[in-house]
C-alpha cells in the first residue's frame, strides 16, 4: 500500500500533534516495510523535518504552482498523483475535500465543538471537519481512546463501523532517568499552557503545599496566545517549551506529575510520565482513565481542595509513592507504538475496502 500523510503537523516545534505525527510514521515505515509512506503537505517546515531514514518513507514534493496553493481542493490531489498514493490519512482533523481516493481522518477530541474558549483559533477545524464527517469525504475516522470514538459517534450521528481505536504510545526515549537530585522537591505538569488544562486551579491547590513542605511547582509547555497567564511567585518556576531530550529527567525526578486536564482526546503526557516512574495525579476525564487505569490517582479537576489535599499526602511522603510508582511502570508496559502502528493500518485496510465497496 502507499500511504500519503499529513505531515503539517510537522512544522510544530512541540506538542501532541507533531509527536503524533512523527512518531506514527517512522513506526508504520517500520513495522510494515512492504508499504510506501509519503508525508505530504504544503507548509515547508512540515515537509522539511528530520526524521530517521528508512527506504519505504519519504517526503512528497509539496505545490508546485499558484493553483496547487488552494491545496486542499487542488494541490493535495495533484500531490497525491504524483506520488501515486492510494490512500490519504489525515493527522489533524482534515481530508481532501474531494473523495477521489479513500482517506483517514484523525479525530483526536472533540475539544473544538465542546467549549468554544478552549479553542480560539479553530474556527476553521470547527466548521470544515464536520462536514467531512457527515458527508462521508472522510472514509474512516480514527480515534485514540473508546471515549471519544463514543462521543464522535453521538455528536455527528455517524455508523460505529465508521470510527476505530488506535491507542497512542510514548517514545522509547521516555524511561526512569538517575538525576541530580533537584535544589526542591516539586511537581511537575508538561503540556501546552492553554484553557482547559486547568493551570489556574492546579496552582491554587498547590500553593499550601508549597506554604507547608516547601515544593515547586514546575510547568514545561509552550504558552498558548489564548492562555491567561500567571503571574510571579515563590515556587512557581515557568519552563516554557522544553526539548523532547529533557523531559525523561524531568519526569522522573519529580515528586509526581500532575496533570488537571478538564478534557482531553488520550492525554500522551500522562502516559510520558507514567513510563519513567513518575507518580501520577490526573484528572477523572474518561480518556485518561483509559490510560492510567488504576495505576494513577484521578481527581474531579474542579475540586481544588482535593487536588490539595493529594499534594499534600504526596509531599508528604510514604511507601504509598514507592508503589504508585511501580503501578504506573507496569501499566505504562501496555502501550507501544508497534501496537499503534498495527491498529492504524488496519484503519486504512477497513479504509480501502469501504471506499472500493
Amino acid at each position: 500500500m502507499r500511504v500519503a500523510l499529513d505531515a503539517t503537523p510537522l512544522a510544530l516545534s512541540s506538542g501532541g500533534l507533531s509527536r503524533y505525527t512523527s512518531e506514527l510514521v517512522n513506526a508504520l515505515a517500520a513495522e510494515f516495510p512492504e508499504d510506501e509512506y509519503y508525508l505530504v503537505s504544503d507548509v515547508e517546515a512540515g515537509r522539511r523535518r528530520s526524521l530517521p531514514p528508512a527506504r519505504n518513507l519519504k517526503f512528497g514534493p509539496g505545490p508546485g504552482n499558484p493553483m496547487e496553493r488552494r491545496w486542499w481542493l487542488w494541490g493535495l490531489q495533484r500531490e497525491m498523483g504524483r506520488v501515486g498514493a492510494e490512500l490519504f490519512h489525515g493527522t489533524d482533523f482534515s481530508v481532501p475535500y474531494l473523495a477521489t481516493r479513500p482517506s483517514v481522518m484523525s479525530l483526536h477530541d472533540l475539544s473544538p465543538w465542546m467549549d468554544r474558549s478552549w479553542h480560539s483559533a479553530a474556527g476553521r477545524v470547527r466548521r470544515r471537519a464536520p462536514l467531512l464527517i457527515r458527508l462521508g469525504i472522510a472514509t474512516m475516522l480514527v480515534t485514540h481512546s473508546g471515549a471519544v470514538r463514543r462521543q464522535a459517534i453521538d455528536r455527528f450521528r455517524i455508523h460505529p463501523e465508521r470510527v476505530a481505536v488506535a491507542p497512542l504510545a510514548a517514545s522509547a526515549r521516555f524511561r526512569p532517568i538517575r538525576a541530580a537530585r533537584p535544589r526542591a522537591p516539586y511537581f511537575l505538569y508538561v503540556g501546552a499552557l492553554e484553557p482547559r488544562k486547568n493551570i489556574p486551579m492546579l496552582v491554587d491547590a498547590w500553593r499550601p503545599v508549597r506554604d507547608r513542605y516547601g515544593v515547586d511547582l514546575l510547568l514545561a509547555g509552550r504558552s498558548r496566545e489564548d492562555f491567561a497567564g500567571l503571574r510571579d511567585e515563590p515556587g512557581l518556576r515557568i519552563l516554557g517549551e522544553t526539548a523532547d531530550e529533557d523531559l525523561p529527567a524531568l519526569y522522573s525526578a519529580s515528586l509526581a506529575f500532575v496533570y488537571p486536564s478538564l478534557y482531553e482526546g488520550f492525554g500522551l503526557p500522562v502516559l510520558e510520565a507514567m513510563q519513567c516512574g513518575a507518580c501520577v495525579i490526573t484528572s477523572t476525564d474518561p480518556a485518561i482513565a483509559e490510560v492510567v487505569g488504576d495505576a494513577a490517582v484521578r481527581l474531579d479537576p474542579k475540586n481544588r481542595r482535593a487536588w490539595t489535599e493529594a499534594l499534600l499526602a504526596c509531599a508528604a511522603g510514604g511507601d504509598w509513592l514507592d508503589h504508585r510508582r511501580e503501578r504506573v511502570l507496569q501499566r505504562a508496559s501496555g502501550f507501544s507504538w508497534r501496537r499503534t502502528a498495527r491498529a492504524t493500518r488496519e484503519v486504512y485496510a477497513e479504509a480501502r475496502r469501504r471506499f472500493d465497496g
